[in-house]
């Protein structure tokens, strides 16, 4: 079934695949998405009056936020950024300006967009390619030319035995090409350069980032694009050659304009950390000014602007604005007015308990448990941990939370690594192959004590 054609229901379902719990934010993204394909298939007038009900999550680190809006635009197969609010600062000071973040999410857009129409050419170019290869290695025969009689010039004729074979030898190659019997054999092939010189402007002071991007861009394009000859495998020079002949069969300016209306309609853009903008200091002075700033900045951009890009203009009005915070020491009220009211939906998401931390190592299709095993079996090593080293595991990370810092779900990382990286170390030295480890109660105990008993932990979380 294709995403837009997910119901709430089954996208919650797929997001629980990746993500345990929390299922009250599931609920309203999944809303949230369907509601797109919703406005979508209308067809009044009041399509365009439709806008998108801005989400705002509220939880600790490592709760699933970030992983909540991340599966859910690779589900929806949605333009996705991820962008930090402490990173941009108020017009006028040095720092990002937040119109960067609609740039990044059309660049992103026309990064999909293009990767699919390569899809789409990719026969065709690779059927080129072939040729581009098989001349490299067959050049063909110099056929017979006319002079400026009309008559054959006799100097350059080609015996005709001589064509018949090498067009004989070049099918034997090309059917040594198509049976994979020549992908160690270099040859020599032209590629183009993309490398032009830097261009830099002296004294750009407050020049607008696009304009400067746009300047940029013409001046380098004015620079011809040097060949330049390498030798290479024929495996590696397909994959070189193929994404210039696929790039070459593109039209850009169709990609573009597609590109556009992708990420006017279906992009998703995650702010994160938008609790470090908000401050309860209302005297209008210090650091403060600067972060309501940066609010005031970012609230044309919630609303629905036009964003001049290098691509073009894009209308934010349908972008899909996913915020979230812990709002530990200040509050989602602390947020201007303004701002507080473009996020219609608040979803609280709950701190992740010791049952949580079991389930998450058992039960997600990314589980640690998982990836560790998969980095075994590629040494040839089978490593099992049983029911009560799980609890153990998941035992050991919630007590790390309460006594120094609840970083959520990633302290099972800082566990994990201590627990078995003496064994990624020993392994294949020590663990030959077809080796099995087993992690038990006991195991996980003696290994993680010194974690448990230092309660300052400086040198084991990064």
């Amino acid at each position: 079934m294709q995403p837009s054609h997910l119901t709430p229901s089954q996208i919650v379902a797929e997001l629980d695949k990746y993500i345990v719990g929390q299922f009250e934010a599931k609920r309203n993204v999944a809303i949230a998405l369907r509601n797109r394909w919703r406005r979508m298939s209308v067809t009044s007038e009041i399509k365009d009056e439709i806008i998108p009900n801005n989400i705002l999550m509220i939880g600790s680190t490592g709760v699933g936020k970030t992983e909540i809006a991340r599966r859910l635009a690779k589900l929806a197969d949605a333009p996705f950024v991820k962008v930090e609010a402490s990173k941009f600062t108020e017009v006028g000071y040095v720092g990002r300006d937040v119109e960067s973040m609609v740039r990044d999410l059309v660049e992103q857009s026309v990064n999909m967009v293009k990767t699919r129409k390569k899809e789409e050419v990719k026969e065709k170019a690779s059927t080129i390619v072939e040729e581009i290869i098989l001349d490299a290695l067959i050049p063909p025969m110099r056929q017979p030319n006319m002079n400026v009689d009309g008559m054959v010039n006799q100097q350059n004729l080609t015996p005709s035995n001589d064509i018949e074979l090498n067009d004989r030898t070049r099918q034997l190659f090309r059917q040594k090409i198509a049976n994979g019997e020549l992908e160690d054999r270099k040859i020599e092939i032209n590629i183009k350069s993309n490398s032009g010189p830097g261009i830099g402007m002296v004294g750009a002071g407050m020049m607008d980032e696009v304009s400067m991007m746009n300047l940029q861009e013409m001046l380098s394009g004015m620079v011809p694009k040097k060949a330049k000859k390498r030798k290479v495998a024929i495996s590696e020079a397909r994959k070189i050659l193929l994404d210039e002949e696929a790039a070459k069969l593109i039209d850009m300016d169709e990609v573009k304009d597609e590109a556009i209306n992708l990420a006017e309609s279906s992009g998703i853009i995650f702010i994160d950390e938008i609790d470090k903008i908000a401050s309860g200091n209302k005297k209008g002075s210090g650091p403060d000014v600067s972060r309501e700033g940066v609010q005031r900045d970012l609230l044309p951009i919630v609303e629905g602007c036009t964003v001049n890009t290098k691509h073009g203009v894009i209308k934010t009005d349908h972008v899909l604005f996913v915020a979230a915070g812990a709002f530990h020491i200040s509050k989602p009220s602390d947020l201007i007015p303004e701002l507080q009211g473009r996020f219609p939906i608040r979803v609280e998401l709950n701190n992740l308990t010791k049952d949580d931390f079991i389930r998450i190592l058992n039960e997600p299709k990314n589980a640690l448990t998982k990836q560790y095993k998969a980095l075994f079996e590629a040494e040839g090593v089978t490593i099992q941990f049983d029911a009560e080293s799980i609890e153990e595991i998941a035992q050991t990370a919630t007590t790390i939370n309460a006594d120094i810092e609840n970083i959520g779900a990633r302290r099972l990382h800082t566990v994990m690594s201590k627990l078995l990286n003496e064994f990624l170390f020993e392994v294949p030295d020590k663990i030959p192959a077809n080796s099995t480890i087993s992690i038990t109660r006991k195991m996980v105990n003696e290994k993680l004590a010194g974690l448990v008993k230092n309660k300052d932990l400086s040198e084991y979380i990064l």
